[in-house]
């Protein structure tokens, strides 16, 4: 195979790092620079400089607009998530986080987790508003981490997809992995990791359905790639194959999918606790013009 390709399946590295590591003359092929395109060859000594690894920025202390605490105790905070905020810093992302957040609103989190994850148990897409918990003490990241590990987690989106699925409810049960020629989305590929997604229908409009979702894994991407892959894919949802003229009718700068409801054992005494967020204003304005059509 290419030297690009296999390196990069060699190294669990993505092809596009690869790709830079070869042109850079960090891969040598028995001791001499080739080019990636060259073919790999049995008995072929192979020589790899990696590159250093990308530092998270630290978590720095933010005011983020539009972000509220819906319920804190000693054990947990659940926040309503807005648009545009990371879950955490990670390299590349110079915009809010979550956890910038409640840095800025004095709630200290969990010690547990990478520096820049601490407190972090799962994590809504930039573009995904909703319902979000963080663990603030080390019982309650360990047992929030296993509750979703486990899958007793309860998790409810809403969607609003193109078209109208049919049949109205029903599963996508297909596996999700890394997009094989692009590295910064998700596909239904062989070899995946099992991922599940339920669905109903709540309303059909003429041109889209809004949908309840229910997880049943927790995937990136996760509800995104299963619906593209039926052909339903969120309305807005533009790297996943939506309409941008739907989306352009509908004022929508982004998928329109909402973290609805999250329920779980409370990690201090195992009571069920369950919170919701409203739609955010772009995302009922809309179903507003749906309806109105």
């Amino acid at each position: 195979m290419r030297l690009d390709a296999g390196v990069a399946r060699l190294l669990g590295l993505s092809r596009t790092t690869v790709a830079e590591m070869i042109d850079a003359g960090d891969v040598l092929v028995d001791g001499v620079p080739v080019a990636r395109s060259s073919r790999m060859a049995l008995d072929t000594w192979l020589e790899i400089t990696l590159p250093e690894p990308d530092r998270p920025p630290a978590v720095q202390a933010q005011v983020v607009d539009g972000l509220s605490v819906l319920y804190r105790d000693a054990d947990i905070v659940v926040v309503d998530k807005p648009v545009g905020v990371a879950a955490h810093p990670s390299p590349g992302w110079t915009g809010p986080t979550v956890l910038g957040a409640l840095a800025g609103l004095g709630i200290a989190v969990s010690t547990s987790g990478s520096a820049e994850r601490q407190g972090i148990v799962h994590r809504l897409d930039v573009g995904t508003t909703g319902v979000m918990v963080v663990a603030l003490s080390e019982r309650a990241y360990t047992t929030l981490k296993a509750a979703f590990k486990e899958r007793t987690v309860d998790k409810i989106y809403h969607a609003l997809v193109q078209g109208h699925p049919d049949p109205s409810a029903g599963t996508i049960d297909a596996p999700i992995g890394r997009h094989p020629s692009s590295d910064w989305k998700f596909a239904v590929v062989a070899g995946g990791k099992d991922s599940v997604t339920h669905y109903e229908t709540l309303e059909a409009f003429r041109a889209a359905s809004l949908l309840q979702v229910h997880l049943e894994t927790g995937r990136t991407h996760q509800i995104r790639v299963h619906f593209a892959a039926v052909r339903h894919p969120c309305v807005g949802d533009r790297t996943y194959g939506a309409d941008p003229t739907l989306a352009d009718r509908l004022g929508l700068q982004r998928q329109w999918l909402h973290a609805r409801t999250l329920g779980f054992a409370h990690p201090d005494d195992g009571r069920w606790v369950e919170f919701t967020s409203p739609y955010p204003a772009d995302l009922a304005h809309a179903l507003e013009v749906l309806a109105g059509t």
